[in-house]
């Protein structure tokens, strides 16, 4: 079959990366068309895949509006050279509308309830929408749910092993205990309005939690100049092995919050947010990920846990029974994408 995988967004590229390699395995030909986003391309290019670039980030009030529709043109061009029998995508704003208008079926994947414009491009015209079994909205014949997380298709153990040679690189020794901590730069269309931690808490967060240990901290927006010492110097392919090892995530990023939890890392994630989506409640009912709306008390929750010798071990027992539980979402992913295309798969 041929299959067109779109990548808007970095954590994109780990969803899909397993299922690319393991369906041209299977003799189909994948087409990857992305979007230039933070560390998206370096990631396509760490794991060695060829792709379109269709669009850039847009910048400015108007920027998205002009970025949506170049890259509607583009992806429409796209789709008329290589006439893919199915396109997939996660979120799918950019693909569903397309896919109607040239006649091409689309499965998109979504965790994320509160994307608004997914109620105008997403769910009126995408073929299918896979979401975990927790999504806490209703989106009727076209939703398929699985017992899963989007974040297993790159974490679970079948497909992940953390590399402890990432401590050597961040100067690190084994059973060394340090913190990441995430900042998010509020830009993203599905974030505008939203808040964290205030400025003044990030400072705070460095300097009570350096007092356990070493301290890293990745952010989309540039860092302040005070804080600049404290950036995580890693190659972005490498930020799951940082989290695997370490004693604690704070942070306002969604996704890393999720991937934390899975990998067994005590997990604080703090935003206004919180309570919106239902992988975070379920992560929270299996005591793998604490949700805040209030900075001072996320840090607050922070210092304990990092102060808790017994914290680390817990949470990767819990999160050990938990993935045992669940779906390889990889093997999901593929069987719904050929499923649409109209394909068997072999045996």
């Amino acid at each position: 079959m041929k299959i067109l995988i779109d990548i808007g967004h970095p954590a994109h590229v780990h969803f899909f990366k397993n299922a690319i390699r393991k369906l041209r395995r299977e003799g189909n030909e994948v087409l990857i068309s992305a979007r230039s986003k933070d560390v998206t391309k370096s990631l396509l290019d760490a794991f060695n895949f060829d792709y379109r670039e269709l669009s850039a980030i847009g910048s400015g009030w108007l920027g998205p509006y002009r970025e949506f529709i170049k890259r509607e043109f583009s992806l429409a061009n796209l789709i008329r050279r290589f006439k893919p029998d199915v396109i997939a995508a996660v979120g799918g704003a950019f693909v569903a509308p397309v896919g109607r208008l040239t006649g091409t079926p689309t499965v998109v994947f979504t965790d994320t309830e509160h994307v608004a414009i997914d109620r105008l491009l997403t769910y009126p015209w995408a073929t299918r929408i896979c979401t975990p079994r927790v999504f806490k909205k209703e989106l009727g014949r076209v939703q398929y749910r699985y017992d899963g997380f989007q974040e297993l298709a790159y974490l679970h153990p079948r497909y992940f092993h953390p590399n402890p040679d990432v401590l050597t690189e961040l100067g690190l020794l084994p059973g060394d205990r340090f913190s990441v901590l995430r900042f998010v730069s509020w830009q993203a269309t599905h974030d505008r309005g939203e808040t964290g931690l205030a400025s003044e808490l990030k400072r705070d967060a460095v300097s009570r939690l350096r007092r356990y240990g070493p301290v890293f901290v990745t952010s989309e927006a540039p860092l302040p100049l005070e804080l600049e010492a404290y950036a995580l110097r890693i190659a972005p392919h490498r930020i799951h092995d940082v989290l695997a090892f370490a004693g604690l995530y704070l942070g306002e990023g969604a996704t890393m919050a999720t991937e934390a939890a899975l990998l067994g890392t005590p997990s604080v994630y703090v935003s206004s947010l919180v309570g919106t989506m239902g992988n975070f409640q379920e992560l929270q009912k299996e005591g793998l990920i604490q949700s805040f709306r209030d900075g001072k008390k996320a840090l607050d929750r922070s210092e304990t846990l990092l102060g808790d010798q017994g914290a680390k071990p817990a949470w990767q027992e819990r999160s050990s029974t938990l993935v045992n539980r669940l779906v390889d979402v990889t093997e999901y992913v593929c069987e719904q994408v050929l499923e649409v295309a109209g394909a068997q798969r072999p045996s």
